[in-house]
């Protein structure tokens, strides 16, 4: 929420300020960049994550907290908190003569008659995901669909019944977790709305998927992503770039793709390796164990991986830590970074071109992986 209160704008309005500063909800650190920004309402239905030991991630951007299950009462108290804020943001509305539309002025009138709203995680959230016409829901944290199916199909169900204008609710999923759910739930949970699901595939190599304890074979990815499209899913898979390093980079990209190809999911994203201090991937690299690829030979695997993919998928590119170089003091991205990519196969001959202008730009321009260590990465 960035709207300037300085200014003309609206007046002062009155409204319930007491009420807003006792109505929250839980909100987790992660998800993914095609659900966040300003038009998605952030809804945590499980803490942390449920295994918690892969080596690139170790459950760190959850302080490695045990895993929870939240029960559907404190869940639906969320939402209850959410319609409560959303009322009372559309009483200004009303006050204001915009009849209920959540628009800018309703929030620059709500800040200036309390400035504390700035800070207000809640509010800001859900002020937010109405402006933007509140469409789109993400269940956090790392592995929803671990909960009792019963339990979140109540979810689910409640989120819709409360706002009808919901299109899509998404999850986080375990590859693992897919596969051991029984088709028909799966299908149940589609039907009712739980409509795309996001799975880090990471690498389709089963020595890579042991290395860095995945917890998840190929196969198992393969039965777990034909099972989630078969239920009526959306489902976007994840690749990690540079997993294997330079070393493992050639089965890395051949391996994944075969195993995309047998799931053809409707959205492949990608997401090069950046490691920091404390995963263990990062105590590989220091010891030497681990030679991160240079900033062409990570290009030249996305080459090997686009040229072996057979596939209906978006594939996308739509997280800051691909492909970039400098010029002078510019910053060039060689991928648009939109959530809905490129489109396989019509576009597939195109990204190839771009890997190829990217291969043709002099190395030193483009910005190294290891300038990208301990960033943070969603």
């Amino acid at each position: 929420m960035a709207y300037s209160t300085s200014g003309n704008g609206p007046g002062l309005v009155t409204f319930d300020t007491e009420k807003l500063s006792h109505c929250s909800f839980e909100v987790g650190p992660i998800r993914p960049p095609s659900e966040g920004g300003s038009h998605s309402l952030l809804l945590r239905a499980t803490r942390n994550c449920s295994w918690n030991r892969c080596r690139f991630c170790y459950g760190m951007i959850y302080n490695r907290e045990k895993f929870e299950l939240r029960s559907v009462e404190d869940i639906k108290k969320d939402i209850d908190a959410v319609k409560a804020i959303a009322d009372e943001i559309k009483a200004v509305s009303w006050k204001l003569g915009y009849g209920g539309a959540v628009k800018a002025d309703v929030g620059i009138a709500m800040i200036r008659r309390d400035p504390s709203l700035r800070a207000n995680q809640s509010f800001v959230i859900v002020f937010d995901w109405f402006h933007f016409g509140a469409r789109t829901v993400f269940l956090q944290d790392a592995n929803t669909l671990i909960m009792p199916t019963d339990q979140l199909l109540e979810v689910v169900r409640y989120l819709k019944k409360t706002f009808p204008t919901i299109e899509r609710i998404t999850s986080y999923a375990r590859a693992k977790t897919l596969a051991k759910k029984p088709l028909e739930e799966l299908k149940e949970l589609s039907s009712a709305g739980l409509s795309r699901l996001h799975v880090g595939l990471e690498t389709g190599d089963d020595e890579l998927l042991s290395n860095v304890d995945k917890g998840v074979t190929a196969a198992e990815h393969i039965e777990a992503g034909k099972k989630a499209k078969e239920a009526g899913f959306e489902l976007s898979e994840y690749v990690m770039i540079d997993l294997g390093g330079r070393a493992r980079s050639e089965q890395h990209a051949r391996n994944t793709a075969r195993v995309l190809n047998e799931i053809d999911p409707d959205f492949i994203r990608l997401r090069p390796l950046a490691i920091g201090p404390g995963l263990p991937l990062y105590e590989d690299y220091t010891q030497g164990l681990l030679q991160l690829s240079s900033p062409h030979e990570r290009l030249q695997e996305v080459k090997t991986l686009v040229e072996n993919l057979h596939v209906t998928s978006s594939v996308c590119f739509d997280h800051f830590l691909n492909s970039w170089y400098r010029d002078s003091d510019r910053r060039y991205t060689l991928f648009k970074q939109e959530y809905d990519g490129y489109k396989f196969p019509q576009e597939k001959d195109k990204v190839l071109q771009l890997i190829e202008e990217g291969l043709r730009v002099d190395e030193s321009t483009h910005i190294h992986v290891k300038d990208l260590i301990g960033l943070a990465h969603l």
